[in-house]
C-alpha cells in the first residue's frame, strides 16, 4: 500500500512541477501567455514587490507561514522515513530449548523457503520474504505456477511442505503466511 501511495504522490508532484516549470519556461521564451496565466509577458517578474510584502505587517502572516512550512517539513520527514524503513526481517529468534536463544539470519530462512517452494511440482518461480518481529515472523510467498496446476493442491503442498519445515526448523510456534499465486507467462504456441 505504501509503495502505491509513494508512486502516486511522486507522480502528482512531478506532473505539477513539470506543468508549472514548462509553462514558465514557455512564457519566458516568448510564447503567448494564456488569458488565465498570472503573468502577462516574458518581462514580467514572478513576484512583484507589492505581492511579496502584501501581508508582512499583518499579525497572522508569519505564524501561518511557519505553521505551513512546519507541516510540510513533518510530512516530508514522515515520507522519507517510510521510504527508507527496512521492510525485511533481518533475523529470527530461534528457541534452542536451553533458556537461551539463537539468531537465524532472515535471509537464510527466506532462501530456504524460496528453494523448497520452487521444488513444488508445477511451480515455475518462487519468492519469499519475512516481515514482522524477530520473535513472531510472518512469511510472504509469491508463486508463479504452471497453467495445468491446481491452485489448491499447490497451496496445500506449500503449507504442508516448505512452510511447515521452515516453522519447525526455526522452532516457531506459528508462521503466518500470505501466499500469492499467479500464472507463469509463456509465449503463444504455434499451431500448423
Amino acid at each position: 500500500m505504501l509503495r502505491v501511495v509513494n508512486r502516486v504522490f511522486l507522480g502528482l508532484v512531478g506532473l505539477v512541477l513539470l506543468a508549472l516549470g514548462g509553462s514558465v519556461l514557455a512564457v519566458g521564451l516568448g510564447a503567448p501567455a494564456p488569458s488565465w496565466w498570472i503573468h502577462d509577458s516574458r518581462h514580467d517578474v514572478l513576484l512583484t514587490n507589492a505581492e511579496r510584502t502584501r501581508w508582512r505587517d499583518d499579525g497572522w502572516w508569519w505564524p501561518s507561514v511557519i505553521a505551513v512550512l512546519a507541516i510540510l517539513t513533518l510530512l516530508a520527514l514522515w515520507w522519507l522515513v517510510a521510504v527508507l524503513r527496512r521492510r525485511r526481517l533481518a533475523e529470527v529468534l530461534v528457541d534452542t530449548g536451553d533458556g537461551e536463544g539463537a539468531l537465524l539470519r532472515g535471509r537464510a530462512l527466506e532462501n530456504a523457503l524460496t528453494e523448497q517452494a520452487s521444488r513444488i511440482d508445477g511451480v515455475g518461480r518462487a519468492h519469499a520474504h519475512l516481515t514482522g518481529r524477530r520473535s513472531a515472523p510472518e512469511a510472504h510467498v509469491r508463486l508463479a505456477v504452471e497453467p495445468h496446476v491446481d491452485p489448491g493442491t499447490c497451496l496445500h503442498d506449500l503449507t504442508t511442505g516448505a512452510l511447515t519445515h521452515a516453522r519447525t526448523s526455526a522452532g516457531l510456534a506459528s508462521l503466518p503466511a500470505e501466499v500469492r499465486l499467479r500464472e507463469v507467462k509463456h509465449r503463444a504456441e504455434r499451431v500448423s
